[in-house]
């Protein structure tokens, strides 16, 4: 697992040790971060990433140049991946890292973010139809949310919401949407 772009481009990041989580490979990730560059400037944001494994997708939102990034991860293995990893790339002081369940996290989280993504076990269907509600409470202005999950899986979006784009990548698919804005913009 590496980074794809940015200030840390091909750098290597430790996977977690044993089976507890799925990471998203190298390829879906590059996929998403093409489709995102056109959705968000990646500089001075804000990043939450739940579930976050070994938390390549916020280290590549650093790489890119996100202000900080918070990660949130339960399994014991996965938190150590992580702070290996923010000690090789030298962020520690640019994460914050939670060991804690992501729907208690975020139920007790006041921050609001620019750019959320989870990626629940695809076997949790409960917090599957939980994440676009308690995402959207939790973000920013022209923030932008990504849900992970099976292709055969489908996402019902929170009310209040607009999907901006679906991305299948193999086995998994990205759910990319952000609060729907009513207001007509000032030219």
């Amino acid at each position: 697992m590496r980074i794809i772009a940015g200030e840390f481009r091909s750098r290597q990041l430790q996977s977690p040790k044993g089976t507890a989580t799925r990471p998203t490979t190298d390829r879906a990730r590059e996929s998403l971060f093409n489709v995102l560059n056109n959705l968000i400037v990646f500089n001075g944001i804000r990043v939450l990433d739940l579930y976050a494994g070994s938390g390549a997708f916020a280290f590549e939102a650093l790489s890119r140049g996100a202000q900080h990034a918070t990660l949130v991860e339960r399994d014991r293995r996965a938190i150590l991946a992580i702070d290996a990893n923010a000690k090789s790339l030298d962020v520690k002081d640019r994460v914050a890292v939670f060991h804690s369940d992501v729907l208690a996290f975020l139920r007790k989280q006041s921050k609001q973010f620019d750019l959320l993504f989870a990626d629940a076990p695809y076997e949790d269907e409960h917090s599957r139809e939980l994440l676009p509600t308690l995402l959207l409470e939790k973000t920013a202005r022209n923030g932008i949310c990504i849900i992970e999950h099976r292709s055969t899986d489908s996402i019902v979006l929170a009310e209040g919401s607009k999907l901006l784009r679906e991305l299948n990548a193999g086995e998994a698919s990205f759910s990319i949407f952000q609060k729907h804005s009513t207001s007509i913009p000032v030219l």
